[in-house]
């Protein structure tokens, strides 16, 4: 983020300190709690967020050097995403072209070659199929026609974006709108490293997953003895980028930092960006990496899903690797991942069971909640589905 829009930004949350104000959205809206729980519309999800639309996998650091590798299991269709010799960043699908098993089971790692467990099929990075055993016995096929199926793949800014389509397409600058773009640009995500990931099966719809990084009000309840001694509760500066988002959760460093030259201001420093990507991505960088979130919909389930969390790290750039910071980064994702984990995700279990119940109908969402009045509507708008109206507080009654 340019150095300029980062003092404005931060001029705009000190003013609302001291105000004590926050973000207004102008009004409520109340969300239909059927949309955690109707199969029908989670199949329409499924198909229009999941299927036929491009989504972000991961950081360049997944893919260190040529021959990296790691899989992505939760779209509908499996994913092999690669780092060919060249250096060229290469998604295929994770299927066999002889008897169509998984040709890579592991998360992660590093080969110049993929072999079938199944018949011992062989691919390369590119997934080009260079051998099978005992071809004279199997029958004359060409080679060259029976590689890995390749899918649209963009490498831009440090972000891997990947469509599930094999003639699907993945245009950046629409998905981010350009705006946004140039503000991912400036992080540098592709000098990050890969740190660390979790993974979790959780009994919530995976909006609700989302929803929990969709405002800060929360902070000195549920995050009373965590977050809320490094952050500030119920106060944000908030932006949109067409179907995005930018929310910026404010640190207590901010506190301090005030009072120092605005040549010193930092944003990382005095706040956690969130930026939320279009339909189920939120990418948070700090001052030593950034921590990236994907929430995918059980395939089943309207109330399960899984969160892939991926914590990455800002290299040494002088001298060999300092351990101990490594280590130190190390912990503090873990502690990050552990409150989404046991606090924020707990609380998503218990608005599901609410929801399966169908004990209430919808639920609201305040005035200083803009980021699920906008999660929501854009979900709506996307499926093609009437938008929720604001309501004025003032006249919104039960």
């Amino acid at each position: 983020m340019r150095h300029d829009d980062q003092v404005r930004l931060l001029h705009e949350i000190i003013d609302r300190l001291d105000a004590g104000t926050n973000v207004d959205a102008g009004g409520i809206r109340r969300n239909p709690t059927s949309v955690y729980v109707d199969p029908d519309l989670a199949a329409r999800e499924r198909e229009v967020f999941f299927r036929r639309h491009p989504q972000m996998i991961g950081l360049s650091g997944d893919l260190p050097e040529p021959g990296s590798f790691f899989t992505v299991d939760e779209l509908a269709v499996p994913i092999l995403a690669t780092r060919d010799v060249d250096g060229t960043f290469v998604a295929l699908v994770n299927a066999c072209r002889h008897r169509g098993a998984k040709v890579v089971t592991e998360e992660r790692g590093a080969t110049r070659r993929f072999s079938c467990g199944f018949h011992n099929w062989t691919y390369d990075t590119a997934g080009v199929l260079v051998g099978l055993p005992k071809a004279d016995h199997f029958g004359d096929i060409d080679l060259a026609c029976h590689g890995l199926l390749r899918l649209p793949a963009v490498e831009r800014d440090g972000l891997l974006w990947v469509h599930p389509d094999p003639e699907g397409v993945i245009d950046v600058d629409a998905l981010l709108t350009p705006g946004l773009a140039d503000e991912i640009a400036h992080w540098h995500f592709d000098e990050l490293e890969h740190l660390d990931r979790d993974s979790y099966d959780v009994a919530c719809n995976w909006k609700l997953a989302m929803d929990t990084f969709g405002e800060t009000y929360h902070f000195s309840t549920l995050h009373k003895n965590t977050l809320f001694n490094g952050f500030h509760g119920n106060v944000q500066a908030y932006d949109t980028f067409g179907r995005n988002h930018r929310m910026l959760l404010v640190r207590r460093a901010i506190d301090e930092m005030r009072h120092r030259p605005e040549a010193e201001w930092r944003i990382a420093e005095a706040t956690l960006p969130a930026y939320w990507l279009f339909p189920n991505v939120q990418l948070l960088p700090t001052l030593d990496g950034a921590f990236l979130v994907r929430a995918y919909p059980h395939p089943t389930e309207p109330g399960r899903h899984t969160s892939k969390i991926t914590f990455y790290r800002r290299p040494d750039r002088e001298g060999p690797i300092d351990t101990s910071r490594v280590d130190l980064q190390r912990t503090v994702a873990q502690i990050f991942a552990s409150i989404i984990r046991d606090e924020d995700y707990a609380m998503s279990e218990s608005q599901q069971l609410t929801a399966n119940s169908g004990a209430l109908t919808e639920v609201v969402f305040g005035r200083n909640e803009p980021a699920l009045h906008h999660y929501h509507n854009t979900y709506r708008e996307a499926l093609g589905l009437e938008l929720l109206p604001l309501l004025d507080p003032r006249l919104a009654t039960g």
